[in-house]
Parts: C-alpha cells; structure tokens; sequence
C-alpha cells in the first residue's frame, strides 16, 4: 500500500485539467503515441464537442521513481459549477489533489469553490501553475495569489504546460512525495466505497470503486449495504485506458468490479461493498446527497415510449447520480418525469445525451426552482411546489418561501459596474466587494435562485466580456411575493408554460411571453388568441391571425352581396374550426420562453 498513490485534478473550466491529465498519461507510458490524443479521456462525443469535461475519469498509471515502483490512480474531474457534485464523489476517493491555475485568467470562482471541498475530507493539496509557456501568462503575480490562497510557500507550486509537458516530472515527483498513501488494514472485513457506474448493454452494470479496508478477489460473494443484495463477483480488475481484469484489488486502491445486474436502481453511488460471508460491521458515511437546484419536466414526443423514457433516464442516472426524476403527468403533454438538475448546463447535457445515447426524442419543459407555500388554514404545514400548477388558490395562499442563493463572483475592476446592474436587475443584494488585487474584484450577492435559472450566466458572460467566473451555495429560503403566471392558448390553458414569478415582473414577462410565442406558434385556418393570466385576469393579448382563402375570387362584378354572403358563411366555418381546433406547439416555444431577453 506504500506504493499506491490516489489523487484527482480541481480546477476552473479551462485552466487545462484534461490536456495535463494526457501529458500525465504519455510521460508515465500509459497510452502509447498511437492511442494519444487531445481530451483523451474524455470519452463522450459531447465532451470532444464542447471541450468540457461531464464526467470523472479514473485511470491506473504506474511510475516508476528512485528505482520503486508505484501505482498513481488519477480522477480528472469537471469544472463547470454544474457537475461540483461529480467533483465531491471523485474527492471523497482520493488522498491528494493537483489544483490547477491558469497562468493567464489567475484564480477564478470555481477553483475556490473545488479547493473548499477538497479541504473539507482533508486531501493534501498541490498547487499547479499551468500554461505558463502563453505570452499573456503572468506567473510571479498569479504565484503569490495561490500562496494567498494557500498558505503555502512560493516554491511549493509547480510551474508547468500542458500543452508542451513541461514540468510534468515535478509534478509526479510531488505526487509521490507529498500525497500520502492511503490508510487501510488488508486483513479486515471488506469495505469499499462506490463512487461511479455505467451501463454496459452486454454486461449489466459496470461498478467503480476505491477499497478502504480487506480486499476484493474475483468469483467471491459480494454483499451491497444500502440494498442488502448479494452477487457474484464475476469480474474484478483495475482501470487503465482500458479495463484490465485482475485476481485480487487490495485495500487502498481503484478498480472496477462486475457483477451480472441488470437492474440500474440496485447500484447506489455512496453505497459500501462488503463481504457477503464476513460482513464489515460499520458503512462507509458516502458523501453528502444530491440537491437538485433545477427542475424541469421531461416528456416523450410520443406518449407511448414512456416506458422507454423511464428505462434510458434509469441508465443514465447510473452514469450520473445527480438525476433526480419523479413520474408526472401535464394535461398537455401527457406522461412523463419532472426532473431535478444541477444547473442550465446539467438540463441541457442531460437532454442532449438522451437523443443521443438513447435515442429519445423529448420536450423539456420551462425549468423551475422548488418553492414552500403555506396557507391561511395551516399556517405551520409547507406545501412544497416543484411545478407551478401545485401552487394554492391564491384567496388560500398565505405566503411563498423562494431559495435564495449566495453567488460569488470574480470579475475584472472594469466591469464591476456592469456586473452590480446584472445582479440587481435579478433582485440580487450586494454582500461585499473584496479587491482580491488592483485589477480583481470578488462580489458577493443574495439572490433568488429561480432569477439564475433562465439567463444569468450566459447574460454574465456578455457583460464582462467572458471574465467573470461564477458560482453558488445554497443559503435557504426566504418570503417572495411571487404570483403563477399561465399562458392561455385558444381559451385553453397549457399547463407546460405556467411559470411562477415575482409580482413585478409578471406584466413584462406575460407580455413578451405573448410576442414570443406569436412569432414560434404556426399559422392554423384559425385566429389563435395568446393570453398571459394570472389568476382569472388576463395581463396580455397577442393574435396569431389566421391563413385566409379568397373566397370571393369567382365574383367578377355583380353585386356586393354576393360577395358578402360568401365572406359570412367562411366567417362561421372560422368561428366553428376554432371551437373544435387544436393548436401543436412546437418544441422551440417552451425552450424561447427561456430566451426573453434575446
């Protein structure tokens, strides 16, 4: 155990996780120059697209340093705020971490954030200065902010590039040196932590996880703590580019084990693997549990690949344990799952990867945060509302409860000004203002999670021209005048587009949610009334008007009641065909409502 080192990679989005992790790789001889290439364990097609990392990675280097041999288990974790829970499963897995900073864009939200997390279970952390060979790079400044941030000394952190491997020996030296090797007895019961699994279509669930005590050996009867189901360990092995089957994993280190099941909800990530003949007495604590901050319905296309639908977002929730799904129904849509995200990101991953690995077409409904309602009746009861059409009558209603966030932001002193009108116009209050140097200045604000939902961060972006970094922690809830705004089309409402706003802003809203719609709903035979309500009283009107024939082209001259007995009779064909007339909305509408401002 002596020998075997485990650690992952924090950092910011961008600041180079993913291209160090592939120098880490060639340098040790993991991959040979054949199977090298950019992003290389990335895996997903979406993650070589984006350029963004979705998913942990594990991988089993060997290295061989002052003639010993050692093991290096590597996690390579996303830095999108989106994905910090992906961040906590791979930390709760590891003794060590290289946190990672831009030599160019410094210390950002993000890197904070990860490097809180990684302090909390303890890991010993180390600094990388990364991308120092770039002409904009700035590394005695950036230098002396991480030994701020740290406490460390200024040659404690390593100067590398990625992109050339530069100082990449040092940071395996570091590696070994200063990480501790994990802590474990191999002669106790077994105990294993799960911290990721994937479906595999021929092989069940695949099963990843970091022994802490006793060892794990292949064929031997394993028991499941969270379920109490016992299987056959069919496949044991550890996890290099590829999966390498073994004999035995030992205390202290990662691997991967197969077990036959097929069913994706008996694997809980967080859950402790056991011996089934000699049981460990005590679970491991897993890490703390999910909080969805988004919620969002989920339907399919057509109602009957539900059962599909249910079967894909099991699958998925294996590969990504930050899903929450529950069935629902909309009068609209039909059946489906509101679905609990992470963030805008999270929703638009998780959508994208549905169509993509799964084949199914869905409809996302407008996203949402979960209020607390209480009523006049039982003042102490919370009614919990994830969806708008769960919110009281108004006449009932005693107050509503919003979650309010504490956002952080670090931005360039240029664009404070821009960044404070942002927050503000999201009902966001100013906390403090910290110049972290002369040039950068960390802002922190209260505000309600449900204004961040829609636009904020793409709107950040815009007004600090890319240099502000973003991210959140929940800090409870507070009372909202908030009102349900429903759209109504032909005189019927659709419950899909109901939202719940705060009071003043619902006329605006209402409104550009009308013009919105008039532009996206198709011309029918019909006039199409939009109306924005709230409650029984309309706040807006537009009229999608109807595609007409010319009906009176045969009449060549005669009398003008010829014509007018025929405009009558195509009026009372129009004013039938909408009594009985549905209106399709297409998908683009309940995604647009998200882009008012544009």
């Amino acid at each position: 155990m002596k020998h075997i080192r485990n650690f992952c990679i924090i950092a910011h989005i961008d600041h180079g996780k993913s291209t160090l992790a592939d120098r880490l790789l060639g340098f040790t001889g993991t991959v040979t120059a054949r199977e090298e290439q950019a992003q290389l364990l990335d895996s997903m097609d979406l993650e070589r697209e984006r350029g963004i990392t979705i998913k942990s990675h594990a991988i089993q280097m060997e290295y061989t340093f002052e003639g010993e041999d050692y093991i290096l288990n590597l996690i390579d974790t996303p830095g999108h705020v989106d994905f910090s829970y992906e961040v906590s499963r791979s930390i709760a897995a590891c003794e060590g971490a290289l946190l990672i900073v831009d030599a160019a864009q410094s210390i950002q939200a993000q890197t904070i954030s990860n490097l809180y997390l990684a302090l909390e279970n303890d890991l010993e952390i180390i600094p990388v200065l990364n991308k120092v060979d770039l002409p904009s790079a700035n590394p005695e400044e950036v230098t002396d902010d991480i030994v701020d941030l740290l406490g460390c000394e200024a040659e404690e952190v390593i100067h590398a590039s990625g992109k050339t491997g530069f100082g990449v020996e040092n940071i395996l030296e570091a590696i070994i040196r200063r990480v501790p090797a994990p802590k474990g007895n191999i002669d106790e019961p077994l105990q294993a932590l799960i911290f990721d699994s994937v479906y595999n279509p021929f092989r069940g669930v695949e099963t990843y996880f970091r022994v802490i005590n006793g060892s794990i050996k292949k064929n031997q009867q394993i028991k499941f703590i969270a379920t109490g189901k016992t299987y056959g360990a069919d496949e044991v092995g550890t996890l290099k580019l590829n999966q390498f089957p073994r004999k035995e994993i030992k205390a202290g280190d990662v691997g991967y084990v197969i077990t036959g099941i097929k069913e994706a909800k008996e694997v809980k990530v967080g859950d402790t693997i056991t011996d089934a003949a000699n049981p460990t007495t005590n679970a491991i604590s897993g890490f703390e549990d999910v909080k969805p901050m988004v919620f969002a319905g989920i339907y399919p296309v057509d109602t009957e690949d539900y059962e599909e639908l249910r079967n894909s977002m099991e699958k998925l929730q294996l590969n990504d344990a930050s899903l929450v799904f529950q069935p629902e129904s909309s009068a609209a849509l039909g059946f489906g799952f509101r679905c609990g995200f992470l963030g805008m990101l999270h929703m638009e991953i998780i959508q994208e990867r549905l169509e993509r690995e799964f084949d199914m077409t869905v409809i996302t409904t407008v996203p949402n945060v979960s209020y607390h309602a209480f009523s006049h009746k039982y003042p102490d009861d919370i009614i919990i509302v994830n969806n708008p059409s769960d919110l009281p009558d108004p006449s009932s209603l005693n107050r509503v409860e919003e979650p309010y966030i504490k956002a952080t932001i670090i931005t360039k002193a240029d664009f404070v000004g821009n960044v404070m009108s942002l927050c503000i116009e999201k009902r966001g209050i100013i906390t403090s203002q910290t110049y972290l140097t002369t040039e950068r200045v960390e802002l922190t604000f209260e505000m309600p999670l449900a204004e961040i939902v829609f636009d904020f961060y793409d709107r950040l972006k815009t007004v600090s021209k890319g240099y502000a970094s973003f991210d959140y922690h929940p800090i409870g809830l507070k009372a909202s005048k908030l009102v349900r705004l429903d759209v109504l089309l032909n005189a019927q409402s659709v419950d899909a587009l109901s939202a719940l706003i705060h009071a003043d802003n619902a006329h605006h809203i209402g409104k550009k949610m009308c013009e919105k719609l008039k532009e996206l709903i198709p011309r029918q035979q019909f006039d199409i009334p939009i109306q924005a309500a709230i409650g029984a009283k309309i706040i807006a009107r537009e009229t999608v008007k109807a595609l007409r024939k010319d009906v009176t082209a045969k009449c060549y001259g005669g009398d003008i009641s010829r014509k007018r007995k025929l405009l009558e009779k195509q009026k009372k064909g129009k004013k039938r065909m909408r009594q009985v007339g549905n209106v399709e909305i297409p998908q683009q509408a309940f995604m647009a409502v998200l882009k008012l401002n544009d």
